[in-house]
């Protein structure tokens, strides 16, 4: 029995963005927070910003995609003809 293929709508749209949102302020916040108690000096808070946070938010949007119905595997692949 073949599978029906879906794709995500508005609501997958809102939740992503939402995701997004909730992982960008959450991420801040424990930034801030480790920077605040003293946990990391000022270098290393830099370093965490501007060199793992965009990481972190890639996994983040990844992992969202995955769980939303964004990804794609090889049955959405289709023949290129010239």
């Amino acid at each position: 029995m073949p599978t029906v293929k879906r794709t995500p709508g508005p609501a997958a749209q809102h939740a992503f963005r939402l995701g997004m949102l909730a992982a960008v302020v959450g991420g801040l916040t424990v930034l801030a927070a480790l920077y605040l108690h003293g946990v990391l000096t000022t270098a290393t808070a830099l370093y965490v910003l501007f060199a793992l946070f965009p990481v972190y938010l890639v996994f983040a949007a990844s992992a969202l995609s995955v769980w939303l119905g964004y990804d794609k595997d090889v049955t959405d692949l289709r023949p290129v003809y010239r």
